[in-house]
């Protein structure tokens, strides 16, 4: 949160399984266009935060899995952990609150009293969470019978039901909800309240995200049937809470467009990227067009014509220069002619290309330097490199487009390529 000076914009807080991403799409097509359209116009003056029912171990495996944003807070384990930037630094006060009439071995007595409670793998098992598989039709009298017991030791907890088959026991102080109320009074004590907050879920855990004043809310359309009913029952006549049309990531752009929050066109939905009308010069839109492009001419989903390649050496600076990841220097004029002769060499492949954490920074009148990663996926091969580029408008108008003058990239965590012949930018 310290990455910014001043509120939010808008702050994001989304769940993550068949939410924001959605596990029966296998191209991961909306959760890619979330991504342009957060990236192109959010990330350096909002905050998106991940708010999943999965333990730091299994949210870790899922980013490994898909083409997700780096959040920049992460809430896990059903709202009993929150973590900061890259490095997930943990909020000592929110764990500290959470001891409040907590005693995780008194949980594990009495939970054990029930044959029908099925205990969750290990990593699913946390400091302030213990988790079960119950079966649909025995949950409830479960709950209200556990309830009543772990009252009487002297507890004060929280049981949430949720996605027909899990069932998890928090402090009662904890949950989805409760953190992010935490992290508005936090924001607000420093000043920096968002402008707006918009909160996106599909199962009963998400329900209390709703709960909190002034939150715009978004059921995605595949919502389960808990969530429904609790927004049936509680939130039918609230105006700031939609049951979106559209599935996943998808209903979250919906909503952001119903809302009137911000640009909901996603870059990824745009036809002809060269036509793209700005008012101003925006760097981190022109990163996204630049690998969307990128993207396109080796899927082949663009013809291969010379105009296209004449339009991309009249981004790039004449004596403009690339370093590879590999540490072998190149012009950018080389690296459009290699780049020519990839036409289509993706095409019918899973092939994506997508930016992570694009930041620019002004640098001077006319020239911004804008870092970020640079993620593909080829198959199930994942790659990533941390890239920095140097952008110029000397003597450009905004309808041409900023210059590229220098572009220089790193693998991350050592993802060689093992064909750099065909890594370009």
């Amino acid at each position: 949160m310290d990455r910014l000076t001043s509120a939010a914009r808008l702050m994001i807080v989304s769940d993550l399984d068949h939410t924001m991403v959605d596990h029966h799409d296998s191209e991961n097509l909306s959760l890619l266009r979330f991504n342009a359209l957060w990236e192109a116009n959010y990330r350096d003056n909002s905050l998106l935060v991940f708010s999943t029912g999965r333990s730091p171990t299994l949210y870790k495996e899922l980013r490994k899995e898909k083409p997700m944003l780096t959040p920049d807070i992460t809430i896990m384990s059903v709202g009993t952990e929150i973590t900061y930037g890259n490095a997930m630094v943990p909020d000592d006060g929110w764990e500290t609150f959470l001891n409040n009439k907590w005693d995780r071995k008194i949980v594990t007595e009495e939970t054990s009293k029930f044959p029908e409670l099925s205990l969750q793998s290990e990593t699913e098992q946390r400091p302030h969470k213990v988790s079960f598989y119950v079966q649909k039709e025995k949950a409830q009298d479960i709950m209200k019978t556990l309830s009543k017991r772990l009252e009487e030791r002297g507890l004060d907890v929280k049981i949430i039901y949720s996605g027909g088959m899990d069932l998890d026991i928090l402090p009662q102080g904890a949950g989805k909800g409760q953190a992010l109320a935490y992290l508005l009074k936090k924001l607000k004590s420093e000043g920096k309240l968002p402008s707006n907050t918009l909160a996106c879920g599909d199962s009963g855990n998400d329900a209390e995200l709703f709960s909190i004043p002034d939150v715009y809310g978004v059921m995605v359309a595949n919502a389960q049937e808990e969530l429904l009913q609790w927004h049936a029952a509680n939130a039918k006549n609230n105006p700031k809470v939609i049951h979106a049309s559209e599935r996943c990531a998808a209903g979250i752009i919906q909503a952001i467009g119903h809302f009137k929050l911000g640009p909901s066109t996603s870059p990824r939905d745009v036809t002809d990227l060269s036509d793209c009308k700005m008012d101003n010069f925006v760097p981190a839109y022109e990163v996204v067009k630049f690998y969307l492009f990128f993207e396109k001419w080796r899927r082949g989903e663009i013809e291969h014509s010379e105009h296209y390649l004449s339009n991309l050496k009249a981004v790039c600076r004449p004596s403009g220069t690339f370093v590879h990841p590999s540490g072998v220097e190149k012009s950018l004029q080389e690296c459009v002619t290699s780049f020519g002769t990839c036409h289509a060499d993706k095409q019918g492949k899973q092939y994506r290309v997508w930016v992570d954490q694009v930041l620019p920074s002004q640098v001077g009148s006319d020239s911004w330097l804008v870092s970020f990663k640079k993620w593909e996926l080829s198959g199930e091969d994942m790659r990533c490199c941390i890239t920095t580029v140097l952008l110029s408008s000397k003597n450009k108008t905004v309808a041409d487009g900023l210059t590229w003058t220098h572009v220089h990239q790193t693998w991350l965590h050592g993802d060689a390529s093992s064909d750099s012949a065909t890594w370009f930018f």
